[in-house]
């Protein structure tokens, strides 16, 4: 098939090409120009897909499992063959530069290729002459895929290879703010997959809400902010649908003392700033204990002033714009709560004129506890930093959030540092590394930042029901 990867955007029903009368506008964030117009899903075209992936799914979850591996791996192939187009498209769409674009297209091939070679054992519970007990995993059905704009690639398959391999069938429907390169994705997988097993559908809030709603849905996996998970939950509950729900964090970070100031300190800008903050695992409140504070500090901001931000298409940015003006807006409001606050500024926290999404790297020194910059997920690139010298006090402070979903602990004397990280709730703690993922290791939230589990052989149990048979052998007749 040859496709134009930078126009003629159209949904994936039942295997074919869609459009609508309505329409929704993709920017480019970098300069605020429309860049292409996609299908705005009508509820009609939501039953088609739906309706699509019901009668995909008795011939999908028939299949050998094998088959199923062998063309979710096949999935990675043509992002592979394609990687190129992809990553300018990413960019163009998600505003991420080249290095980020590379990160995230290569985590979608290697996704495809290790998911597909997972399955789900038989667990045999009882096994004699004349009785087997035997619990297996069996597909739930039609799954829901909800996906953001900060990763909208990877997290897409995120949910898509799990949930194929697992036989289920999917309707997706990607961000409204960063739906080109999952359109074009369903474009090209039209004659690698059996038609109606992926409809990938664009759309606004009224989609999605269509959607969680919907009985023909047997679940719903979501990843985005903690107000509208909660809010998909409630929507679900009406047929006990289930639920994935990956949302926000406020990840804490924990410098001890000992650490090598120069060398952590370009590991935790990373750990903060990656993808422009846009990421919800990313460290949000650093803790730095007194004895280092100031000279990490001045570390941090020697180090930002070397990382270029501007358009992710031009060689050498570091850090792209933020994705969309709504975003936009909340960090516009919470620099100026800063300022209100009268909070000090050790770099950044002035928004310069001018077309694109920018936010400059902003740190702040040492805000109040209970300032909105550190009680909030900025979810852009605005970092305080917090000063502790008591390793009970800074574990309560961490601990003290309705999130729970990353935190990481840095200290070269490793079992300190893993004595705090065994008291922080949060469902991934990284000690002296951050923002390791792997299709084999589970990831999910605890308290408010989220439920189930994504990766791993956890979170291809999560698009599966468990089936207990037993087994009576009778006695033959006399």
């Amino acid at each position: 098939m040859s496709t134009d990867f930078f126009s003629d955007y159209t949904m994936t029903i039942d295997g074919k090409s869609a459009t609508s009368p309505d329409s929704i506008e993709a920017f480019n964030p970098a300069t605020e120009e429309v860049i292409a117009t996609v299908p705005d899903a009508s509820r009609d075209q939501l039953e088609e897909a739906i309706s699509a992936a019901r009668r995909a799914f008795p011939e999908w979850s028939a299949r050998p499992v094998e088959e199923r591996q062998a063309m979710v791996a096949k999935i990675g192939d043509v992002i592979q063959e394609h990687a190129e187009d992809f990553m300018r498209l990413l960019t163009l769409e998600q505003g991420k530069g080249r290095a980020g674009a590379e990160w995230e297209i290569g985590g979608s091939v290697i996704w495809c290729q290790e998911i597909a070679k997972q399955s789900l054992p038989v667990h045999v519970a009882e096994k004699t002459d004349d009785r087997t007990v035997e619990t297996r995993r069996v597909p739930l059905g039609v799954v829901g895929g909800i996906t953001p704009w900060n990763f909208p690639v990877l997290l897409a398959i995120w949910k898509i290879a799990p949930a194929l391999v697992a036989g289920n069938t999917m309707v997706l429907k990607p961000s409204p703010y960063t739906p080109l390169c999952t359109l074009k994705l369903g474009e090209l997988l039209r004659d690698v997959l059996p038609a109606g097993v992926l409809n990938i559908v664009s759309g606004g809030n009224d989609l999605g809400a269509w959607m969680t709603a919907h009985p023909g849905i047997n679940k719903i996996s979501f990843t985005g902010s903690t107000a509208t998970g909660r809010k998909i939950m409630e929507s679900c509950s009406g047929n006990l649908k289930r639920i994935t729900l990956e949302l926000g964090g406020n990840d804490p970070a924990i410098v001890l003392p000992d650490v090598n100031v120069e060398e952590t300190a370009k590991e935790l800008f990373w750990a903060a700033f990656q993808n422009s903050a846009q990421f919800c695992v990313a460290a949000k409140r650093l803790y730095i204990h007194e004895d280092i504070y100031d000279e990490l500090a001045a570390a941090l901001v020697e180090y930002a002033k070397t990382v270029k931000v501007g358009d992710g298409s031009q060689q050498g940015t570091d850090l792209g714009p933020i994705q969309n003006r709504m975003q936009f807006e909340k960090l516009k409001n919470l620099l100026a709560d800063a300022k209100a606050d009268g909070q000090r500024f050790l770099l950044g926290g002035e928004i310069a004129e001018g077309k694109g999404f920018f936010v400059p790297v902003t740190i702040i020194d040492n805000p109040p506890e209970d300032s909105r910059v550190v009680v909030e997920e900025a979810f852009g690139p605005v970092l305080p930093l917090l000063k502790f010298n008591d390793v009970e006090d800074v574990i309560a402070r961490a601990n003290n959030t309705d999130y729970g979903l990353a935190a990481s602990v840095w200290g070269r004397d490793t079992a300190k540092a893993r004595a705090i990280a065994d008291r922080i709730e949060a469902g991934t703690v990284w000690i002296n590394e951050i923002h390791s993922f792997s299709p084999h290791v589970a990831f999910g939230g605890h308290k408010q930042s989220g439920i189930g589990i994504e990766n791993a052989l956890d979170g291809l149990s999560e698009y599966t029901n468990a089936q207990t048979i037993v087994t009576r052998q009778l006695q033959p007749a006399e």
